[in-house]
């Protein structure tokens, strides 16, 4: 069998590359180029290591913990105990996460295996370099994605804030953005609007009324309140707005009894604040379900 110990080493200085890329973008680390790139020189020579059999010490768990140590050191320095222990927590799960994938991928392909003893053993489960270079990238892909979730998640928490809207007997609780952006008020009263998905608001908006809201045609509506049933008929407005493409459209809106807004362990009650309805959904993955007026937080 004939093996080229150039590509092995090149395509091991890429992987370990992306894999200590992959760590500075999770851990927000500022890094050199040169740095990154003699670090992952030095695991690709590593890897060059298995083919010389009087070097086989060198492939202890020992000494791979150590290797690892150095390389993490070389890319991004020490910084204090705490940082390095946490660069090297996430740099190892990275490599797991790695590993994990380029098995799994290796486990899909497997044309046969015996089980003993409950446990399945493959016969001829190979991983090519083909496989590799599909697999890691992925795996480095996924991580990504779920990590770039969590931290926006976890930003977005900080500006969210439970809502509860009473209407009579009536009350409707959902979580709501707090947007310093958001500047729509009633042009003849001034009371901010907060805007609320108008699903949430269920059985209480007949089904004719909410497909008007959905397409924007809320104007007809209004021309057709006392024809049709609405048991808040007297409570609703229509508010103008600027929409996309800086055209005036109208936003179907109901005064409420009172909105009270949960924030940092206080809580603010306002009835000076009218609930504007909108068709779709305001956050794709379902996070929050108003969008708060910053004016109602300085009451």
């Amino acid at each position: 069998m004939i093996v080229y110990i150039d590509i092995i080493f090149l395509f091991n200085v890429l992987i370990d590359g992306m894999l200590l890329w992959t760590t500075a973008w999770s851990r927000k680390i500022r890094y050199r180029y040169w740095r990154l790139a003699l670090s992952a020189i030095l695991g690709g020579s590593y890897a060059v290591f298995l083919f010389f059999p009087p070097l086989s010490f060198l492939y202890t768990f020992a000494v791979k913990f150590l290797l690892s140590l150095l390389m993490l050191l070389m890319a991004f320095g020490y910084g204090g105990l705490q940082h390095f222990i946490r660069n090297l927590g996430v740099f190892y799960l990275i490599n797991f996460i790695a590993a994990g994938s380029v098995l799994s991928i290796a486990y899909f392909w497997q044309t046969s295996g015996e089980v003993v003893s409950g446990i399945l053993f493959s016969r001829n489960m190979k991983v090519t370099l083909p496989m590799l270079v599909f697999s890691i990238p992925f795996a480095v892909w996924v991580y990504r994605q779920v990590i770039s979730g969590l931290k926006r998640k976890q930003e977005l928490s900080a500006f969210t804030a439970k809502v509860d809207v009473h209407i009579d007997a009536f009350a409707s609780s959902c979580v709501g953005l707090i947007d310093t952006g958001n500047q729509l008020y009633d042009p003849l009263t001034r009371t901010p609007v907060m805007v609320m998905e108008a699903g949430q608001w269920g059985e209480h908006i007949p089904e004719a009324w909410m497909d008007k809201i959905r397409r924007s045609e809320v104007d007809q509506l209004v021309s057709a309140i006392g024809t049709e049933p609405f048991i808040w008929q007297d409570r609703l407005r229509l508010v103008p707005y600027r929409g996309v493409n800086r055209s005036t459209q109208f936003m179907l809106a109901i005064k409420p009894d009172r909105v009270v807004i949960t924030t940092d362990g206080k809580q603010i009650e306002s009835s000076r604040v009218l609930i504007g309805l909108d068709g779709g959904r305001l956050s794709s993955d379902n996070a929050y379900q108003a969008i708060i007026h910053p004016s109602l937080l300085q009451l």
